[in-house]
């Protein structure tokens, strides 16, 4: 190359994303959002209040309306983002049947150390490489099943729910926090299903939704777990579920900005046209980055397969590129407000980490193309 030739090639895009938030959580705010749109009467307020328990009772009404799910779930609102609601669920509920755990990325990992190491219960452990599935039909349905519906940090989802038995015997146990809003989940599958405010609907942390179907409601009303529970995991008492909790009376206290800053993000999403309209949303900017990858030759997926690659959390490969290389690429981007927070996990493969969910704009997916190039060429050079 000459020259020029390099020169030209490491010039800057003159357009850049107009919100360069592509984090994998917290992600993108909802376009139009500002903190001064938010209903403010419920803070400083008690969430025990009938303002605060009204608000809450909102969130959990809008979550229901927007993702479809219908009334023989139940939906709460818990304590500790999606990981203190999926370990909620395993800490009450396990221990009944024998168990199977999916694991393909660091958050399913994490699910298969909670059972192995925390509760001992010896379970049956698929794994795949970061990139691939296990062999979903090797599942033993007389077993409870952990498994992530998208892994967050692989970009490798289940295809459907068509491999989750109709006629189970155990439990299905979803943690869906990068699916929810972006699929159409069968709730008629999920026993359990986990997510956290600050994925697709861009909310904040801290807080968790855990949705119960009637089979997990039976399971906690039968089963006694051998293990002591802390009392933010308790969701029975007398051996009956505690009602309260799946109707905006919370097990501690709740962030009631947090709570408003989630309403709002539903009211959105409502206005927009409610699921199918994320879902077309993710769609299209998982589409634009395909775009993206397929003009590249240096650019590639992680998840190979694209039935079962990621629509929310899409996770790249960059040639020859390791750690140092994709901190410096990273690096770049930061300090030109072109793109924040895109390395993959830390525990993933070097690699690039880009959100598409529904969130952020197309045109902003579009305009970091170039971008990308060219972070890719300064840190070459």
């Amino acid at each position: 190359m000459t020259e020029l030739g390099a020169l030209v090639a490491h010039a800057k895009p003159a357009v850049k994303p107009a919100r360069a938030h592509f984090s994998s959580g917290p992600c993108a705010k909802p376009p139009g959002w500002s903190a001064d749109k938010l209903a403010t009467a419920a803070l400083g307020r008690s969430h025990r209040s009938k303002l605060g328990k009204a608000r809450l009772e909102r969130a959990i009404a809008l979550t229901r309306q927007v993702l479809r799910v219908p009334e023989t779930h139940r939906i709460g609102i818990v304590p500790a983002s999606d990981t203190g609601a999926y370990e909620m669920a395993m800490w009450t509920m396990l221990g009944a049947r024998p168990v199977t755990a999916l694991a393909w990325e660091s958050f399913g990992e994490g699910w298969v150390t909670d059972a192995v190491k925390q509760l001992k219960l010896n379970p049956t452990i698929l794994r795949a490489d970061y990139g691939a599935l296990p062999d979903l039909g090797a599942v033993d349905w007389g077993h409870d099943v952990l498994f992530t519906w998208n892994g967050t940090t692989s970009g490798v989802r289940v295809p459907n729910g068509d491999w989750i038995a109709d006629d189970r015997e155990g439990l299905s146990f979803a943690d869906a926090t990068s699916a929810v809003f972006a699929y159409d989940l069968p709730w008629d599958k999920l026993d359990v299903a986990t997510f956290s405010w600050q994925k697709v609907l861009g909310g904040e942390g801290a807080h968790g939704v855990l949705i119960l179907g009637p089979r997990a409601v039976e399971r906690l009303e039968s089963h006694t777990p051998a293990w002591p529970l802390p009392k933010i995991f308790r969701l029975t008492k007398g051996g009956k579920l505690i009602e309260g909790i799946f109707a905006g009376e919370t097990i501690n206290t709740p962030s009631m900005l947090a709570v408003e800053d989630v309403i709002f993000a539903l009211d959105w999403a409502a206005g927009l046209g409610g699921l199918d309209a994320l879902i077309a949303r993710s769609d299209a900017n998982a589409a634009a980055l395909d775009a993206i990858v397929a003009a590249r030759d240096w650019l590639g997926h992680l998840a190979a397969d694209p039935a079962t690659r990621s629509k929310t959390s899409v996770c790249l490969t960059v040639a020859g590129a390791d750690a140092a290389f994709i901190k410096r690429m990273t690096a770049l981007l930061e300090a030109e407000g072109a793109a924040f927070d895109i390395a993959g996990y830390r525990d993933a493969p070097p690699g690039l980490r880009i959100w598409c969910g529904a969130t952020v704009d197309t045109a902003d997916i579009e305009a970091l193309g170039p971008w990308l190039d060219w972070a890719y060429a300064e840190a070459r050079a």
